[in-house]
């Protein structure tokens, strides 16, 4: 476990743990989806990379649950693969 996620600040940060294990979750869909990480850091550990994302203000959840980037607008894609509507085909 990493030490960052056993500090309450992180769990505060983002409004609890089950925001922080939502959040958590869905930017590691993004990333094992494709998406680049938003901080420099050298490491591959994903888990890291969004741990750091978080304390460094990156990524977000929004009123309705949707992972959102600092600086992105509410049409923006959440940083996972484009959105897909069948009916478009």
């Amino acid at each position: 476990m990493l030490d960052e996620l056993r500090e309450e600040q992180i769990v505060n940060k983002v409004g609890g743990r089950f925001k922080l294990s939502t959040l958590i979750q869905k930017r590691l869909v993004a990333l094992n989806s494709g998406a680049r990480p938003l901080v420099d850091i050298n490491t591959n550990d994903k888990m890291q990379i969004v741990v750091q994302e978080i304390i460094q203000d990156k990524i977000f959840l929004d009123t309705s649950g949707t992972l959102r980037m600092t600086g992105e607008g509410p049409d923006a894609a959440a940083g996972g693969p484009p959105e897909l509507d069948l009916n478009d085909l």
